[in-house]
C-alpha cells in the first residue's frame, strides 16, 4: 500500500455506502490522530484501538455516524497525495463548504483542523477535506 491515508478514507467511504455501523483498518498513529479529529468535529461517533494478540496487528475501529439514514460524512476527499503535495500558508487555508466542513492540515505541531490552524496561525500540508 503506497498511501495509507487514501486507503483509510476509501474504507470510510465504502463502509458508509454499505451502511455499516463501523469500519476496521490497520492501526497507525497518523490514522488514529486523523480519526480523533473526525470524532471531535462530529463526523464519526467513536474511535477505538484493538490491541493485536499474538501475530494479529493492532486495528483501528471507527464508529460511523448516520443522520436520518444518511451518512454524516457526505464527502471525504484526499487533497495532498504522495505524488502531489499541497502546502498552504495561514492566509490560504481552505474554507470547506463555507466553513461547514473541515480540512485536516498537517502542521509542525501535528494534525489539526483548518479552524484550529487558523486560531494558531499555522499553515501546512492539506491532508484531506471532509463535509
Amino acid at each position: 500500500m503506497t498511501d495509507p491515508i487514501a486507503d483509510m478514507l476509501t474504507r470510510i467511504r465504502n463502509a458508509q455506502a454499505a451502511k455499516k455501523p463501523e469500519v476496521l483498518m490497520p492501526y497507525s498513529k497518523l490514522k488514529h490522530t486523523l480519526a480523533d479529529i473526525l470524532a471531535t468535529e462530529g463526523f464519526i461517533s467513536s474511535v477505538s484501538v484493538d490491541d493485536g494478540e499474538g501475530s494479529v496487528k493492532k486495528m483501528l475501529t471507527l464508529g460511523l455516524k448516520y443522520s436520518g439514514g444518511k451518512p454524516v460524512i457526505r464527502r471525504i476527499d484526499r487533497i495532498s497525495t504522495p505524488g502531489r503535495r499541497v502546502y498552504v500558508g495561514v492566509k490560504k487555508l481552505p474554507y470547506v463548504f463555507d466553513n461547514l466542513g473541515i480540512a485536516i492540515i498537517s502542521t509542525s505541531k501535528g494534525l489539526m483542523s483548518n479552524k484550529q490552524a487558523r486560531k494558531e496561525r499555522m499553515g501546512g500540508e492539506v491532508i484531506c477535506e471532509v463535509f
